[in-house]
């Protein structure tokens, strides 16, 4: 059996503005059927990757590719097995609800009428109110209606909760993500850019954190949980000061200190008990307080694996 192609493939993404390299030697590789984290800050270039994917912009160097395919080359091919939200959405002013809604499926071969209407229902979106009276939230719902009843291979999301109130958003993607996967478990993709980590934690397989268009790392999500572990210790007196390599300081107090352990944590315990602290505890890092601290701190290290 011919092994599938990656959904979607980076290498060495390069892409200029002036002197200024919005994304700088980019590489990533995303699998069918996973649901992959995009995280960085404000200008890392998270969008200007997805444009490029998208060939709403042309690389400066390198090469993108999306179910194998050249997306400049072949971009009706790319783009009938996708769906893409921006972080800003606009819709024809003139049109309504159902209008926009049937215009955007007469440009899809396949349509999921009872999906459409279970999230009209949902976001309690009227089909019968213009576009242009909708507030930023409501098109944004608009947006993500589109984008899953094509039942489309890959979901690419940028920032897909902006503007939804936080109820909405923790059902959306609690109840639509997880179900638009789970509809054809192993096939469908998501690949999403969001600031919200703490709110995907539970749908992400892998992600890549990217600051100033470099990737900072690339992890298996329980990989990265596995790894990086946060410890605290509380002593009757105050410390010495302690030299461990690969360990992030985060708070140190006259009795306490709070580390990150980076894929050490068992030295690193063994070192904090032989001082004979009254407590010490141990805990895993979520996803974001992973980008938080490896971010700020920039002590954390990306684990030297094979991405084939």
């Amino acid at each position: 059996m011919t092994p599938q192609p990656p959904v979607l493939q980076i290498e060495q993404l390069v892409r200029r503005y002036g002197r200024t390299d919005a994304v700088d030697g980019l590489s990533l590789r995303v699998e069918p059927g996973r649901c992959f984290g995009f995280f960085g800050r404000n200008g890392a270039g998270k969008t200007t990757t997805i444009k490029c994917l998208l060939n709403l912009l042309r690389p400066t160097a390198g090469t993108v590719s999306l179910f194998g395919l050249d997306p400049a080359r072949q971009e009706v091919a790319v783009k009938s097995r996708l769906a893409y939200v921006p972080d800003s959405v606009a819709f024809y002013p003139w049109m309504t609800v159902r209008e926009t809604l049937d215009y955007v499926a007469s440009f899809r071969a396949r349509w999921n009428g009872a999906k459409e209407r279970d999230l009209l229902a949902r976001f309690e979106l009227d089909p019968s109110h213009l576009t242009r009276h909708l507030s930023k939230g409501q098109k944004t719902q608009l947006a993500l209606v589109t984008a899953i009843c094509p039942e489309p291979e890959l979901l690419v999301l940028d920032e897909p909760t902006s503007g939804l109130d936080p109820i909405v958003r923790r059902a959306f993607i609690e109840t639509v993500i997880g179900a638009f996967q789970e509809g054809d478990p192993g096939r469908r993709t998501i690949f999403v850019s969001t600031h919200l980590i703490s709110e995907f934690e539970g749908l992400i397989d892998e992600f890549t954190i990217i600051d100033r268009g470099r990737e900072v790392m690339t992890l298996e999500a329980d990989a990265a949980r596995d790894r990086y572990r946060r410890i605290r210790a509380r002593f009757a007196q105050e410390p010495p000061a302690l030299d461990l390599a690969g360990v992030a300081v985060l708070r140190r107090a006259p009795r306490e200190i709070e580390l990150v352990a980076d894929g050490n944590s068992a030295r690193v315990l063994e070192t904090l008990k032989a001082l004979r602290p009254e407590s010490l505890e141990v805990e895993s890092l979520s996803l974001e307080e992973i980008f938080v601290t490896a971010l700020q701190t920039g002590t954390l290290t990306p684990p030297v694996e094979d991405r084939g």
